[in-house]
């Protein structure tokens, strides 16, 4: 394992070398790697493990017994995911977590850390304040998602998530980390009519893209 790009992820932030070493061993981590489109974790497992992405990406979906996919999260190069459902480690899991592309998954054993703080090395403290830290900002991407999600016409999902980008990111030029028919499973409409509605809006001069690589024009409610 690459322990220096091991302390630079989030989960980590605050130890030394030797106390991310000392955490490695402690919560069982092991390192697998997956090829692109597999399954790494299926919507009703049960699971012990949180993973974290040292190469590639994963996509956080949402698979309904009719064939419908909605695509919650891109979780992308040394950000987290699954910490919720393998601390609590009772709960099935609601998701499915797919590769987007050849990826390497770093798997740690995270609700071993679960029982009292009592005599809990600084280390172990540390990593379960990260791991707070690293919740509360998944909420809030959730949050953010119903925000797009919640207009009835498609150009107002996508000034919405395009405008929350815009803030996050500090420009009005940035890449998303969707492709189309990823970003049209984002916003939950169909590809077809996203694509539509993106070339009315070039056209429009509301905005320029090139495949994920987007420059808004015009302000959010000069577009809705």
């Amino acid at each position: 394992m690459n322990i220096q790009q091991i302390k630079n992820i989030n989960l980590f932030h605050g130890l030394n070398e030797e106390e991310v070493t000392k955490a490695l061993t402690y919560l069982n981590a092991y390192e697998k790697t997956y090829r692109k489109n597999s399954t790494i974790f299926h919507a009703g497992d049960y699971i012990h493990e949180m993973g974290i992405v040292l190469e590639g990406s994963v996509t956080i979906e949402n698979n309904d017994i009719w064939g419908n996919k909605t695509i919650l999260n891109m979780i992308k190069k040394n950000d987290s995911f699954a910490e919720s459902y393998a601390y609590l480690h009772d709960m099935p899991l609601l998701i499915d977590v797919i590769a987007n592309e050849k990826t390497t998954i770093l798997f740690l054993e995270i609700n071993v850390l679960a029982n009292s703080l009592k005599n809990k090395p600084n280390w172990a403290i540390t990593i379960l304040q990260n791991l707070c830290f690293l919740s509360s900002h998944k909420n809030l991407h959730l949050s953010q998602r119903s925000f797009h999600t919640s207009s009835k016409s498609i150009r107002a999902r996508v000034m919405s998530y395009l405008h929350s980008l815009s803030i996050q990111l500090q420009s009005k030029e940035f890449e998303i980390p969707f492709n189309r028919q990823q970003l049209a499973d984002y916003l939950n409409v169909e590809r077809t009519a996203l694509s539509k509605e993106l070339k009315r809006m070039k056209e429009n001069n509301l905005i320029l893209y090139h495949k994920n690589h987007f420059l808004i024009l015009a302000n959010k409610d000069d577009q809705l």
